[in-house]
């Protein structure tokens, strides 16, 4: 997956403050919208408004002193929500057994699209998929994207949380 260009200013100022981003991302042409997606580090803690809103103050500013974006823009700070995209490694790791969609640059046994569930992810960089009972391994820096796909029992699993932490 390809580094975007503000990652170097922006992600100190967001490690900083506890969070980490899942993707930075520049969106259309005539009016570009900068998004940032971040999580807390403890990746099980909830992400509210409030975390986006200090996040956003904090990379406002240095944006501002920096000024590496010629035009005029709009952030977006925001959480990935549940249909997540997987931009790193380690999130294929954490959501292993979840369902995928997955996108190649190179064609893996024919083929550019999966949609199947995490199996493994080895050490060395290997993600493997399993799809229409078949299994794909797909080397990480192969992926040109992926996201988690919003089921019935990952709504059920994040309601079930939301219920327990707010008991």
């Amino acid at each position: 997956m390809q580094k975007h260009y503000l990652t170097d200013i922006v992600e100190p100022v967001v490690q900083d403050l506890g969070y980490e981003i899942v993707r930075i991302m520049t969106i259309g042409e005539a009016n570009p919208v900068l998004q940032i997606m971040i999580e807390h580090k403890d990746y099980n803690k909830e992400l509210t408004i409030d975390d986006c809103t200090i996040v956003s103050k904090a990379i406002s500013s240095i944006l501002d002193e920096k000024d590496p974006i010629e035009s005029q823009y709009t952030l977006e700070v925001s959480s990935p929500g549940l249909d997540r995209p997987l931009t790193k490694i380690e999130h294929f790791s954490r959501y292993k057994g979840y369902v995928i969609k997955l996108e190649t640059t190179e064609a893996v046994e024919k083929r550019k699209r999966f949609k199947g569930v995490i199996e493994d992810v080895s050490n060395e960089g290997q993600i493997t998929l399993s799809m229409d009972e078949v299994q794909y391994n797909i080397a990480f820096n192969n992926v040109a994207k992926a996201k988690i796909v919003l089921t019935d029992e990952l709504w059920a699993q994040y309601l079930k949380a939301h219920k327990d932490n707010q008991s």
